[in-house]
């Protein structure tokens, strides 16, 4: 059980860890899934399609298929507006762009790519979709596509569907959309309408749309960048070789902040990265080992108050400080939520805290000591969106380094993950309150205790991570953790009732929760102890025990 470093993590890529992008691409149209072949499928997970060329399970046919399965579900719930299309910067983000507007065309579907043919974040999509929606609520609606994998390897691709509401597509969406894109790959895609792609460029259908002006320029609506400018607040911003490179460049010219961009270089093998824990190139930003090298610049560079890292599509953040190196996620997800709700005058008072169950329990505490309502829901952003929308729940946050919140008056600004969002906030915290994020994180502790959090991945059969998927509370006979009563036993989520796909289960000072993977023969346990590293070492035996006796 756990995960050990690779020997190399940390060090920087040498030219066999590198992707053969020639290959890669060629991959891409020659190859041609097996649709009896499970992993060659098409399979929809918590963020959208992920897979390789290499692999046969990212390819021009499942591209086809899925475009081809978004055109006929989006038909069926009545959204007629123009579909907005973003892609980071893996190097088979840009042929799935390709492949997708060509279906969509041939579909009579208005499609919106960026004006300035570059990369775009997720939360630019995200904002852009609700900025157009919010300028005629009662017209024709769009919706959107985001071409990314995220922080994985350099050899993936991923492919994600944003509804109107503009963040990640619920599970029911998801589910059809998969089902048709595979009965369609098995009729040998007979039934994609597909434009030649020599006519794409003078299709009538096909327009532009300038994102970044539009994210750069809203961006006052939702950041006090008056008080960063002001206050002098120094950044150094790594886009970690993906698609907020250009963003970064824009926010310090268009709102004159002392920002550099550090390493604006877009290298689709991503050969200037370190190496993620397991030897793999991973855009992490939340790993100590892929923010090597960051870490090391503002350790022996004072010119920065701060750097922060974003991740290929930009909807996670990382953030570096000079006195505390890279936060933990899930710290500085309680220092963002501390701040907000007492420098956000305009958000209703009975606005909840919004985290996923797997995030630590400092958040729980802080949101008590605001006097706030806290609503945990299961992992996945999606959750979020409702409460986002509606500003009931003007901050969402997961334990994997993403979150959102939303303007100054309570109206939503992105209902997907926002790693520059983030960023700025943690700038504008240094700003206002002349401390560093890790350093309001030290004075959260001596007020609410100072918490040890661990996530480690033990061995599972798919028939004990079906198990797992499907407890219920009665399975769970034990009625202590590490010495302490169990006061709780969770399969669903306490802030919606939705089924979490596992196990929590809480006492007083810790908690575990233990997860099936979606990819791996693995289920994940997540733990969190206020009593110590050795006492969260007990509480990670026991789940241990207790999920292998349940599923056993």
């Amino acid at each position: 059980m756990g995960n050990t470093a690779a020997e190399r993590a940390g060090t920087r890529a040498l030219p066999e860890d590198l992707i053969d992008t020639d290959a890669l691409h060629a991959a891409y149209f020659e190859n041609h899934p097996d649709p009896s072949d499970p992993t060659q499928q098409v399979v929809f997970g918590t963020s959208g399609h992920r897979g390789s060329s290499l692999k046969t399970s990212f390819n021009d046919d499942h591209i086809a298929a899925i475009t081809q399965a978004i055109v006929e579900y989006r038909r069926d719930q009545g959204v007629t507006g123009p579909i907005l299309i973003g892609r980071d910067t893996h190097l088979l983000s840009g042929p799935a762009q390709d492949t997708a507007v060509q279906v969509l065309l041939a579909n009579e579907v208005n499609t919106l790519i960026d004006s300035r043919d570059g990369y775009t974040p997720t939360p630019a999509v995200s904002h852009a979709i609700l900025h157009h929606n919010a300028a005629d609520p009662q017209g024709p609606q769009a919706d959107g596509l985001v071409i990314t994998p995220s922080h994985n390897p350099p050899a993936d691709g991923g492919f994600k569907y944003n509804p109107p509401h503009g963040g990640p597509a619920d599970s029911d969406a998801t589910g059809w959309i998969a089902d048709r894109a595979n009965e369609l790959l098995a009729g040998g895609l007979a039934e994609v309408q597909r434009l030649n792609p020599d006519d794409v460029p003078r299709h009538p259908q096909l327009g532009r749309y300038d994102f970044r002006a539009r994210y750069v320029e809203d961006l006052p609506q939702v950041i006090d960048l008056d008080s960063i400018r002001e206050a002098g607040v120094r950044i150094g911003a790594d886009p970690m070789g993906g698609a907020s490179v250009d963003y970064w460049a824009e926010i310090a010219r268009v709102h004159d902040l002392d920002l550099t961009v550090i390493n604006p270089e877009v290298d689709p093998r991503w050969a200037f990265m370190t190496l993620d824990w397991d030897g793999k190139i991973r855009m992490d930003c939340s790993s100590p080992f892929a923010m090597a090298s960051l870490i090391e610049r503002v350790r022996g560079d004072s010119d920065f108050h701060l750097a922060t890292g974003n991740d290929a599509d930009a909807d996670r953040h990382g953030i570096v400080t000079p006195d505390g190196g890279l936060m933990n996620p899930n710290h500085y997800l309680a220092v963002a939520i501390d701040y907000l709700y007492r420098h956000r005058a305009e958000w209703p008072a009975e606005a909840s805290v919004g985290k996923t169950l797997v995030s630590s329990s400092m958040i729980d505490r802080v949101a008590e000591g605001l006097g706030r309502n806290l609503t945990e829901v299961p992992v996945g952003f999606k959750w979020f969106v409702p409460g986002l929308l509606s500003g009931t729940g003007v901050f969402g946050g997961e334990e994997s380094a993403g979150a959102s919140f939303v303007c100054f008056d309570g109206s939503p600004w992105s209902t997907d993950k926002d790693g520059l969002l983030l960023c700025l906030l943690a700038a504008e915290i240094q700003a206002v309150t002349n401390r560093s994020p890790s350093q309001y994180y030290g004075e959260l502790t001596q007020r609410y205790g100072s918490p040890v959090y661990a996530r480690l991945d033990a061995v599972a059969t798919p028939e004990q991570k079906a198990k797992l998927k499907n407890l219920s509370p009665d399975d769970v006979t034990a009625y202590t953790l590490a010495g302490e009563p169990i006061l709780a036993k969770l399969t669903e989520a306490p802030g919606n009732g939705a089924a979490i796909g596992g196990l929590k289960v809480v006492t007083e000072h810790a908690w575990f929760a233990a997860r099936p993977s979606g990819t791996e023969d693995v289920y994940k346990i997540y733990a969190e102890s206020f009593l110590g590293a050795e006492h969260l070492t007990l509480v990670q035996d026991e789940a241990q025990r207790i999920v292998d006796r349940v599923i056993s």
